[in-house]
């Protein structure tokens, strides 16, 4: 998917996902949505700061944001688009799975984290979609994600 934003984009603040989302502190990966088309895909951003409280352990003295996290925060970035469909409004966006993650540069503090992620097939609560991450317009975390959508 290239990163573009439109015109006019549905955007979100802080509060905005908040009411979206069903994460919160310290797991709510997204700090921006910089626009998104329900159903269909988000483009988020996620600001990397050395005051994260994952930096205490990976690692004190040469700290870099965990893959598995970058591949939740892309999951968050999707859940944006499944989650702003009115009919899915308040359920619960669970991770079916990861494929072809592919990692290419180490993730610091002060980098802002560009997530794409774009829904390529849902059949039902079940779905596929393919999510990239950027630092600076350069690729560091790709994969495809299989999701499933269940009630609370």
């Amino acid at each position: 998917m290239d990163i573009y934003v439109r015109e006019h984009p549905n955007t979100m603040d802080a509060k905005g996902i908040m009411e979206t989302l069903p994460h919160r502190y310290p797991f709510l990966l997204i700090d921006r949505v910089m626009d998104y088309e329900p159903g269909k895909w988000a483009i988020c951003e996620k600001n990397i700061s050395l005051a994260e409280p994952v930096f205490q352990g990976h690692f004190p003295q040469e700290p870099v944001f965990p893959g598995v996290l970058q591949l939740e925060a892309l999951a968050q970035c999707g859940a944006i688009a499944l989650l702003s469909l009115p009919e899915n409004a308040g359920k619960l966006p669970l991770f079916g799975g990861v494929k072809n993650a592919r990692f290419k540069k180490p993730v610091l503090p002060g980098d802002v984290l560009t997530l794409s992620c774009s829904l390529i097939r849902q059949h039902g609560p079940l779905g596929v979609a393919e999510a990239n991450a950027s630092v600076n317009g350069k690729t560091v975390c790709s994969a495809m994600l299989s999701f499933a959508i269940v009630k609370k």
